[in-house]
């Protein structure tokens, strides 16, 4: 895996962090971590969190910071961390160019 690719954070992603944020009176950074588990092998974690970690990578984008430790960023390199509104549910998402599949929630998924 690439490591010099970036993660991107949408538009989307960075209002839906601004507007938590204004609703709870402080700013929350989302944290995006790949656990072991999941139906396809791997699966996402999004967090709301106030501090950054030491080793955490700090991607901002529109004033919101999504927060990636190390363990998790070389299953995200070149990434897209997106939050999508439908009507299915509101939801944070990872578009990962790694995973060669994934579960049909789209949570879980294999490199």
């Amino acid at each position: 895996m690439d490591l010099t690719l970036p993660i991107k954070v949408t538009d989307a992603c960075a209002a839906r962090l601004n507007a938590i944020a204004e609703a709870e009176g402080a700013k929350k950074n989302l944290r995006v971590a790949v656990l072991g588990g999941g139906c396809s092998g791997f699966s996402y974690e999004f967090t709301l969190e106030d501090e950054t970690g030491e080793d955490d990578l700090v991607i901002e984008a529109g004033g919101a910071a999504v927060l990636i430790d190390p363990v998790s960023l070389p299953f995200l390199a070149g990434s897209v961390v997106d939050f999508k509104n439908e009507l299915i549910g509101a939801r944070f998402e990872v578009e990962n160019p790694n995973a060669t599949s994934s579960c049909g929630c789209g949570t879980s998924f294999s490199i």
